[in-house]
């Protein structure tokens, strides 16, 4: 009986062990998170700052009702606004695929790296948007970010089921977004951003109970370098995850300027 309390017991703080070490993991990946998406807008709201004078006389372009600087006319009218529109993708690809050789100190600051690089591209947000609705959108992107991944986080059913799906609309709802530069429809768009809502509302939850289940089952390791780098790509996901439903929300609710 002795040693079968003990065992319990042992047993019993084990559990607790990796209940604590979840909840810090998943702390560290929201935290980083939190702080990727600070980085994000701040930037964007800086670049816009620069990229607009009210001043006519100083402006190299008029583009609608805004007035661009010699900077804003670089990054917005050239043809550099291609590569800063898939400079993101390139960091996300680099980061997927270097995370093994990096210590988890270089993935968070290549992160917060790519985070500064988001905002750059999608600094026109603040030119094509009102500053209440970006600020309207980004409330009601919280509120469902945050009801989702606490689904994905609790919820007892298996969600990986779905996760091929949802890799497969990204990508054909990637390859949609390529041709419909070309179409420039606004029935299309408004279209990709509705199967948008819907696929990143559905890899909020799936992305959060695979950090939820990774972490459990790597728990048992006590690899706190590889840990580390696993809270940064679990942050990583969850950014994505966010700035996309933002971005479609935003252009189907959003009023323009």
């Amino acid at each position: 009986m002795a040693q079968f309390d003990t065992i319990r017991s042992a047993a019993g703080t084990r559990s607790a062990e990796i209940d604590a070490g979840l909840r810090a993991h998943m702390n560290k990946v929201y935290g980083t998170m939190s702080v990727g998406m600070l980085i994000t807008f701040a930037a964007a709201w800086a670049i816009a700052g620069l990229a607009v004078t009210t001043d006519p006389s100083a402006a190299v372009v008029q583009m609608g009702n805004k007035y661009l600087t010699s900077f804003g006319n670089a990054i917005y009218g050239s043809g550099l606004r291609y590569v800063i529109m898939f400079a993101p993708l390139a960091f996300v690809f680099g980061l997927s695929a270097m995370i093994n050789k990096m210590s988890a100190a270089t993935a968070q600051l290549v992160f917060y790296a790519f985070a500064a690089t988001m905002g750059l591209s999608i600094s026109s947000i603040f030119l094509v948007y009102t500053g209440q609705s970006i600020i309207q959108v980004f409330l009601i992107t919280s509120i469902a970010f945050a009801g989702l991944s606490l689904y994905g986080y609790t919820t007892k059913k298996d969600l990986s089921a779905m996760g091929t799906f949802l890799i497969m609309g990204v990508i054909g709802l990637f390859v949609a977004m390529i041709v419909n530069m070309f179409l420039q429809s606004t029935a299309m768009m408004f279209a990709i951003s509705a199967i948008g809502v819907l696929i990143f509302a559905g890899l909020t939850a799936y992305d959060t109970q695979k950090i939820k289940t990774t972490y459990l089952q790597m728990a048992h390791s006590g690899d706190s370098e590889w840990l580390g780098k696993a809270a940064i790509m679990g942050a990583l996901s969850l950014y994505l995850d966010f700035i996309n439903m933002f971005m479609f929300l935003l252009h189907l609710f959003g009023n323009r300027e």
